[in-house]
């Protein structure tokens, strides 16, 4: 066998040669014309995330970092032999995400994304936390369902696991350990090597999407209390993760998914979204997620004002600037069932969307996806309080003291955080009435039947507030068989068992109509067609907003993936007057949320607020705001 030294020097020639030639390929990067637009093919420069190479061209190129590495394929080209090369190291390997997580020295990554199969290269930054429900809601009217043998049966989402993304969960706590079997695994992601809840937001999280009603009889009852749940511990004692974390959790739920039927996965949590959804590996995470057929919730963030209390738009979080998650912002229901007088809160971040890529001109372009999807309530919410959590510790007010024992105590939070499980939750129940639905038809369902909120912009709410009584009605009326068999079910065909039902819901004496549209993307869609007939979007695969054909300043519909003209896009965003999605007084043309996002510059005026930059005004792209654990000021607790 020949000396290892002569080995590594032949290994070390051979990785320099290739990166050599990688180089030259980089370095000849064109621009083509492409459906009237430019396109720029992707060199080293435009493969580095932008809070990356900032902290390089900062002078900090010699710190020692961790990179998030993504490749083309599973194929990690070069990458090991250039790490060992340049003093790195490889600290895990996320197989079903094509990722490494390395430990290196900043300014190595220019070199590792010279390689052909790296596609991207992004800083490991820090994660946060970011936040008589059941009446509100609708979930309360919706329990009792006919099931798929006409038997009157409990909707509460059993059958159903919802996989928690958090702080991990108090398991001794009743709104769990009171039903046998409720967690059905937890892990830690962390370096803390525990599953607890030292930090208070996981228990209180879980127990709105899924804790039980029977140990405060109903009063507290979370929106799917027969759901299971998995514990993924990504945050610790301290309420902190890592991008790095949240990946490794994904990727152990693409694993495991179909072990523990985990249909639904709860994120109320997030970094702050610099790199465009196209290059962040915790979108592309996502969308792996739900192509392969699991619902992900995400929140919106809790940056929708200034330290003057100024509107802010443009401050959605990741992953809720992942087209294909649900994005949930809050609402206020100031305690009351109902809905007359509901409102958005003032700290729930709104759209669109400022996450970027930096092509090799040096050229940002805006993804400007327009969010939340829909709202849901989320200030002063009462839920479970993990025993001696620091949140309580910092906070004593947040204490209901409802009752006395460690294990029955509950509080208060508010935040994106909390809205978040109402709609896991909700989706819960839908998967339950209907199983088949995949996870654009679940998204479809909760924003056509959401409800307007009278004075708040699509930036402000997406479709409206969630209705669930409203949804279980529609979703159990989706063919069961539409969506099965090899060649999937025909485009335009009908969706429904029977005709579609009204689109109103009555909560607590108050009615009011359902949107009966669909955020996608850069604009809105109308039209009875959406759950009248079956159409492409609505499967695997797919984002909603597939089908919209867009140019610069113009957006037309794909007619082999969209009915017409049973369907009508909208040209403005619209300031609500509470009647159907698109009533109300013109806030602005979609036209500004075109052509890569320049239109809409930094600081744009809004009328009620002004557009933030690209991400590093909400603390250079690391520090993100906490959530409001006391809510807006001068409104009711929940």
């Amino acid at each position: 066998m020949g000396s290892p030294k002569l080995f590594r020097l032949l290994t070390t020639c051979a990785v320099l040669v290739s990166l050599f030639s990688a180089l030259l390929v980089a370095g000849n990067s064109s621009v083509h014309a492409s459906g009237g637009s430019t396109s720029v093919s992707a060199g080293p420069a435009s493969k580095v995330s932008p809070d990356l190479r900032k902290l390089i061209d900062s002078g900090h190129g010699n710190d020692r970092v961790h990179l998030i590495v993504r490749a083309n394929s599973a194929s990690q080209g070069l990458v090991g032999s250039l790490l060992e090369l340049l003093g790195g190291t490889v600290k895990a390997v996320l197989s079903n995400l094509n990722i490494r997580i390395v430990e290196c020295y900043a300014n190595s990554a220019d070199v590792v994304a010279a390689d052909p199969g790296v596609a991207y290269v992004s800083l490991d930054a820090p994660v946060h936390t970011l936040g008589h429900v059941t009446e509100t809601t609708g979930a309360r009217q919706s329990r009792s369902w006919r099931n798929g043998l006409g038997l009157s049966d409990t909707l509460d989402g059993s059958g159903v696991t919802i996989a928690i993304l958090d702080s991990g969960i108090d398991t001794n706590h009743k709104s769990f350990s009171s039903i046998s079997g409720k967690i059905k695994f937890s892990k830690d992601f962390t370096d803390e090597n525990r599953t607890d809840d030292r930090y208070g937001h996981g228990t209180h999280v879980a127990a709105i999407a899924a804790g039980a009603g029977a140990p405060t009889n109903g009063g507290y009852e979370g929106i799917a209390p027969g759901a299971s749940l998995v514990s993924l511990r990504v945050l610790d004692s301290d309420g902190v993760g890592t991008v790095a974390g949240v990946l490794s959790a994904l990727d152990w739920l693409i694993s495991n998914k179909g072990t523990y039927n985990i249909r639904v996965v709860n994120m109320s949590l997030g970094t702050v979204a610099i790199n465009s959804y196209k290059n962040d590996p915790i979108c592309n995470a996502v969308r792996k997620l739900v192509d392969s057929g699991v619902l992900v919730v995400a929140a919106a963030g809790n940056n929708g004002k200034d330290v003057n209390g100024q509107k802010i738009y443009g401050a959605i979080h990741c992953p809720g600037n992942e087209p294909s998650a649900i994005t949930v912002g809050a609402s206020n229901s100031y305690g009351t069932d109902p809905r007359t007088d509901d409102s958005v809160t003032s700290y729930s971040s709104r759209g669109p969307t400022r996450s970027f890529a930096v092509d090799d001109y040096g050229l940002k372009h805006f993804d400007n996806v327009i969010k939340p999807d829909l709202v849901a309530p989320g200030n002063k919410i009462i839920s479970a309080e993990a025993a001696g959590n620091k949140l309580v510790n910092e906070y004593p007010e947040l204490e209901t003291h409802k009752y006395s024992t460690n294990n029955m105590k509950l509080m208060y939070l508010s935040g994106t955080s909390m809205s978040t499980p109402m709609v896991s939750g909700a989706a819960a129940l839908l998967l339950q009435a209907n199983p088949k639905l995949t996870p654009n038809m679940v998204k479809m369902v909760l924003m056509y039947t959401a409800q307007p909120l009278a004075g708040y912009n699509t930036l402000d709410q997406g479709a409206g507030q969630l209705n669930i009584a409203g949804a279980v009605t529609l979703g159990k009326l989706v063919k069961t068989d539409v969506l099965l068999g090899l060649l999937g079910p025909s485009f335009g065909s009908n969706l429904l068992t029977q005709s579609a039902p009204a689109p109103e819901t009555t909560i607590s004496a108050f009615n009011f109509p359902w949107a009966q549209g669909l955020i996608l993307n850069h604009t809105c869609i109308t039209g009875k067609d959406l759950i009248t007939k079956y159409q492409v979007s609505y499967g695997k695969g797919y984002l909603l907003g597939d089908g919209v054909v867009e140019g610069l300043t113009t957006q037309n519909l794909n007619g082999s993936m969209w009915t017409k003209p049973g369907l009508t896009l909208g040209g403005y965003l619209m300031r609500s007057d509470g009647t159907p999605l698109g009533g109300g007084s013109i806030f602005m043309s979609n036209v500004l949320l075109l052509g890569d996002g320049f239109a809409l510059g930094d600081g744009y005026a809004l009328g009620d607020g002004y557009a933030l930059g690209d991400g590093y005004a909400l603390g250079d792209g690391y520090a993100l705001g906490d959530d409001c654990p006391l809510g807006d000021d001068g409104t009711g607790m929940q």
